[in-house]
C-alpha cells in the first residue's frame, strides 16, 4: 500500500495536472472579449492593488483614532540614603518611602467620537479614491480594446479589399488579353494591391502598440501575446444613455464627486473638533505610597490643561473654516467639469449612434450596389477601371466609417461610465 502522505502528493500534482490545461486555455484566451480583460485587472494591476491596501490601512485607523491614550505609570524613590543613615540604595522596601502613580489622560466629551468621525471619513474617501482608480483604469481598459477591434477590422477588410483587387486584375488582364482594356488597367490594380500591402504593415505594427498598452493596463508584461477582439460590447438605446437620466446617477455614484463628500465631511468634523479644544483635557491618577513593606498612604491626581492661549485657538478655528469652504468649493469645482464631461460625452455617444445607423441602414447599401454596377459596368465595357476603382474605395471607406462609428460608440459609452461609476 502507497503511504499516505505520497497518496496525498499524487493527488496534489493529478489535480494540478488537470487543471493547468484549464488556465492555460483561459490565458490563451485572454483579449478575445473586453469582460475577461476587466477580470484580470482586478487580479493584476499593481496600482489598483496598492489602492486597495491604501483603503485597508485607512480603515484600521478609525478603532486607533478615537481609543484613549495609553495609561502612563511612574515610579519615586523617596530619601534614598535616609537622611544619611545608609548609603544609597534602589529597593523600595529600603527607602525612606516609594510612591507609585497610575495616570490616563482623559479628553474632554466628544472628542474621541469625533476624531473617530474624522477617521472613518477619511476611510471612505480612501475608498472612494480606489473606487475611482478602478473606473478610470476599466475606462482605459474599454477604449484600448475598442481601438484594438477598430484595427482588428481594418486589417480584416484590408485583407478582403486584397483579395478583391487579386480578382480584379484577373478580370483587367483577362479584357486586356482580350483588346478590351489597356495594360493600365492591370499596373494600377497591382498598384492597388501593393498599397493595401503597405497598409497592412502598418497596421500591424499600430496592432502591437495597442497590445503593449493593453498589457500594461492589465498588468501582464507587455511583450505577451493578446488573442484577437472578436466582438464589441452591445450598444444601449439612445434613451438609456439620456443626461437627464444620467446626471442623478452621476450626482450618487461618482468617485471623485463621493471623494470630495468625505472630504467635506472631513473638514465639518475638524472643525467641530477645533472648536472642542476651547474646553480642557484631564488627566487623573491614583497614587499609593510604600513605607517599608507597607502601603499606608493613597492619592488622588487630577491635572487640567488651561485653555489660555485664545489667539492660538481662534486662528486654528479660522484655518477650519477656511478649510471647510475649501472642501466644499472643490466639491463645486468637480461637480461642474463632471456634468460637463457627462453632457460632453452624451452628445458624443448620440452622434455617434446616429452615425453608425445612418452608415448602416443607407451608405453601406448605395455603396455595395454602386460597387456592384461599376464591376457589372466594367466587365461590359460600358465603365473604365478608374470608377471601378472609386467604387472600390468608397464601398471600403463606407465599411470603415461604419466600424469607427461603432468604436466611436463604444469610447463615448466607456467615458460615460467611467462618470457615472457603474456599467450601462
Amino acid at each position: 500500500m502507497m503511504p499516505m502522505r505520497n497518496r496525498l502528493s499524487l493527488g496534489v500534482v493529478l489535480v494540478s495536472l488537470a487543471l493547468s490545461p484549464m488556465a492555460y486555455a483561459q490565458e490563451a484566451k485572454l483579449g478575445s472579449s473586453v469582460e475577461g480583460l476587466l477580470q484580470a485587472a482586478r487580479e493584476r494591476n499593481p496600482e489598483i492593488a496598492s489602492m486597495r491596501f491604501d483603503a485597508d490601512a485607512a480603515a484600521e485607523r478609525v478603532v486607533p483614532a478615537g481609543a484613549l491614550p495609553d495609561p502612563k505609570f511612574r515610579t519615586e524613590l523617596r530619601d534614598i540614603t535616609r537622611m544619611g543613615a545608609q548609603n544609597p540604595t534602589l529597593l523600595p522596601g529600603r527607602v525612606g518611602s516609594t510612591r507609585y502613580l497610575l495616570m490616563q489622560d482623559l479628553p474632554w466629551m466628544g472628542k474621541r467620537g469625533l476624531k473617530r468621525e474624522v477617521a472613518q471619513s477619511q476611510a471612505e474617501a480612501a475608498r472612494s479614491r480606489a473606487a475611482g482608480a478602478w473606473v478610470e483604469l476599466a475606462g482605459k481598459i474599454k477604449t484600448t480594446y475598442a481601438e484594438l477591434y477598430y484595427l482588428d477590422q481594418n486589417e480584416r477588410l484590408s485583407r478582403e479589399i486584397l483579395d478583391l483587387m487579386a480578382r480584379l486584375e484577373k478580370v483587367a488582364q483577362v479584357r486586356y488579353a482580350g483588346g478590351l482594356a489597356a495594360q493600365q488597367d492591370v499596373i494600377r490594380a497591382q498598384v492597388e494591391q501593393s498599397t493595401m500591402r503597405n497598409e497592412l504593415i502598418a497596421l500591424d505594427a499600430e496592432r502591437r502598440q495597442l497590445q503593449a498598452r493593453l498589457n500594461a493596463l492589465v498588468g501582464r508584461p507587455t511583450s505577451e501575446s493578446l488573442a484577437a477582439p472578436e466582438q464589441i460590447r452591445p450598444l444601449p438605446s439612445l434613451e438609456q444613455v439620456s443626461f437627464a437620466a444620467l446626471e442623478v446617477r452621476v450626482r450618487m455614484n461618482n468617485p471623485l464627486l463621493r471623494t470630495e463628500e468625505s472630504q467635506i465631511r472631513v473638514a465639518e468634523k475638524n472643525r467641530e473638533l477645533t472648536l472642542k479644544n476651547r474646553y480642557p483635557d484631564f488627566n487623573v491618577g491614583i497614587s499609593p505610597i510604600q513605607y517599608r513593606g507597607s502601603l499606608k498612604e493613597w492619592e488622588l491626581m487630577v491635572e487640567v490643561n488651561i485653555p489660555l492661549q485664545q489667539d492660538t485657538r481662534r486662528a486654528q478655528e479660522r484655518e477650519s473654516e477656511a478649510m471647510l469652504a475649501a472642501a466644499r468649493s472643490r466639491q463645486e469645482v468637480v461637480m461642474n467639469q463632471v456634468l460637463a464631461d457627462l453632457y460632453a460625452n452624451v452628445a458624443g455617444f448620440e452622434s455617434a449612434r446616429r452615425s453608425l445607423a445612418l452608415t448602416t441602414d443607407s451608405l453601406l447599401p448605395q455603396s455595395e450596389l454602386t460597387f456592384r454596377s461599376a464591376l457589372a459596368g466594367y466587365q461590359t465595357g460600358k465603365v473604365d477601371f478608374a470608377t471601378l476603382l472609386d467604387a472600390q474605395r468608397q464601398i471600403r471607406q463606407t465599411k470603415l466609417n461604419q466600424i469607427k462609428a461603432a468604436v466611436d460608440a463604444q469610447k463615448r459609452l466607456a467615458s460615460i461610465e467611467s462618470i457615472v461609476g457603474e456599467e450601462q
